[in-house]
């Protein structure tokens, strides 16, 4: 049983969050299913941006904690298997192309923690967050304490990370955390918004991008400066930026394949 739902609309890849029965609590079975999306999001040239969300009161309750306890024991923290790509970004390569989020609802732990490793976030007006893993005895394994102060600043993060307290969505906008608060139910629709803004823009522009800024957040911005034009010189050599000229030219919106 799959515990999440995808398709394919264009060039977006959907994954619905899909536990209701648990309040879409995370399980070990549940963390692989978002693996495989992510994986088959990265390998189908076809798809260029994924959309992630869930529906209802709950875009999640937090994990199973019973069913993970044993694997955060271990010491080895998160496996990933063949194909698989873990969504928290911690383990193996990252995700090569843009996910945009919306959520809504309580939007615990996890929710937090793969929000933190996606590019765009959308949350509705109602939705409260809240990392509760101090008062369960642990602490934040998912990227939470790598991610959090930096995009959210140390002081509001360290807050919400020693006490568990809960914070919202106006907060969460404030901070930087999501880039956008949109009426409840409306969240959907606005994040599909923008994942079909990213799926018309050139493939390869954007996924050079990501790859752009992931260097100049991990290693500095002197590396990505020195990066920057080697991995400039191919994009430029494409079928999609000759596109984005002649469109240019012809006052016409670019159509892009990916070459």
């Amino acid at each position: 049983m799959s515990y999440i739902e995808t398709r394919q609309v264009g060039h977006i890849l959907e994954i619905k969050v899909n536990r209701p029965e648990k309040h879409n609590a995370l399980s070990p079975e549940m963390y692989r299913d978002i693996a495989k999306a992510y994986g088959e999001l990265s390998r189908n040239p076809d798809l260029r941006v994924a959309l992630l969300y869930g529906e209802g009161q709950h875009m999640t309750s937090g994990v199973e904690l019973d069913k993970w306890a044993p694997i955060f024991g271990n010491g080895k923290g998160f496996e990933i298997g063949e194909g698989e790509i873990d969504p928290f970004g911690l383990t193996g390569e990252r995700h090569s192309k843009p996910v945009v989020m919306a959520v809504q609802g309580n939007c615990f732990t996890w929710g937090v923690e793969i929000m933190l490793n996606t590019e765009v976030r959308v949350a509705a007006d109602n939705t409260r967050f809240a990392m509760l893993e101090v008062k369960r005895g642990i602490f934040p394994c998912a990227g939470a304490t790598l991610r959090l102060p930096r995009q959210m600043g140390w002081g509001a993060a360290h807050r919400y990370l020693l006490t568990g307290e809960y914070w919202y969505a106006q907060e969460a906008l404030r901070t930087g955390l999501v880039q956008e608060v949109v009426p409840a139910g409306q969240q959907l629709a606005k994040a599909r918004e923008i994942a079909e803004q990213i799926a018309k823009a050139a493939p390869m522009g954007v996924q050079n991008v990501l790859k752009s800024t992931r260097l100049a957040w991990n290693e500095g911005e002197a590396a990505a400066a020195k990066a920057l034009f080697p991995n400039l010189l191919p994009v430029m050599q494409s079928m999609d930026a000759l596109e984005g000229i002649q469109s240019f030219l012809e006052r016409r919106e670019a159509v892009f394949k990916g070459r």
